[in-house]
């Protein structure tokens, strides 16, 4: 069966946030994701609160959901201050804490600190440097480590991750760059297909199975079985032929389970009903997951 994880956006008012987290919860979801921006380019003129405190406020609000970031990313996170705010997000939710990690694009949270615009290949260096200490740092009670761009002395994790050895990493990965880094650290690995999406589904799911070809392949060559991670679809903000209709739907989740997805990530309902999931499709979209 292809488990169902949603992701509300942090536009909202904090407490309608948290209503939509218990509703997904109460729907019998596997996991709430929240994009992990200052600043999102979709609405970039709209309202936005800060994914950590939301995340929070949730975990306090629920009590079975799983809960995380998709994608938080170097851009402009240091990795000693993010850890302690894991940890601390882990014990706030009884170790129902997922985090996603990502390299980052450039846009408005790229630029905000003033950095210069990095090449993909510098935001790929950076990345595994990034996610090398944090990984470090989530497993280690005290830690020292230097790095070219980031560093740590005497960085202390106390208590530590109430998940042990540590709270699971979802490395969101499309090049074979960053599949390897997935197949290092990650517990699960996300995507949203090819990059250039085309208006054919025919098209995304080849990307799909391109791109989980290739993460199979890195897992070997890091010694790990191909069902070592936990594979996530995210489905994108813009794609709605999904939701189409019931058989439509069933067909698509189908398909994910052929290609090996263990999971499929879709945008909650959203008010003005025009991107993401439309809010008539739920009741198909649970009965499809045999949810409650």
């Amino acid at each position: 069966m292809l488990d169902l994880s949603v992701l509300v956006l942090t536009d909202r008012d904090p407490a309608a946030f948290v209503a939509d987290v218990r509703h997904a919860e109460d729907t019998g979801v596997r996991t709430v994701w929240t994009y992990d921006h200052l600043t999102w380019g979709g609405l970039k003129d709209h309202p936005w609160h800060a994914a950590v405190p939301m995340l929070a406020a949730a975990a306090v609000a629920t009590s079975r959901v799983r809960l995380g970031t998709q994608v938080a990313t170097p851009n402009y996170r240091h990795p000693v201050a993010f850890a302690k705010e894991i940890m601390t997000l882990d014990h706030l939710s009884g170790g129902r804490l997922e985090i996603g990690v990502g390299a980052g694009a450039e846009g408005p949270d790229a630029a905000v600190l003033g950095d210069p615009p990095r090449s993909p290949r510098e935001r790929a260096e950076r990345f595994e440097e990034w996610l090398g200490l944090l990984d470090h740092l989530l497993t280690h009670e005290i830690s020292t480590v230097r790095g070219q761009l980031y560093s740590a002395v005497e960085a202390r994790q106390t208590p530590g991750c109430l998940q042990r050895p540590r709270v699971p990493l979802t490395v969101a990965a499309t090049g074979p760059r960053a599949l390897r880094l997935a197949a290092r650290h990650g517990q699960a690995w996300i995507s949203y297909g090819p990059y250039r999406r085309e208006e054919d589904p025919e098209a995304w799911y080849a990307g799909l199975d391109q791109q989980g070809r290739a993460l199979t392949e890195a897992l070997g060559a890091a010694g790990r079985a191909p069902a070592a991670l936990r594979r996530i679809a995210q489905v994108p903000l813009d794609m709605t032929w999904p939701f189409d209709s019931a058989d439509r739907y069933a067909d698509f989740a189908g398909r994910l389970r052929d290609l090996g997805f263990d999971e499929v990530s879709l945008h909650w309902s959203r008010a003005d009903d025009r991107r993401g999931m439309p809010s008539g499709a739920l009741g198909f979209v649970a009965a499809t997951h045999l949810l409650s």
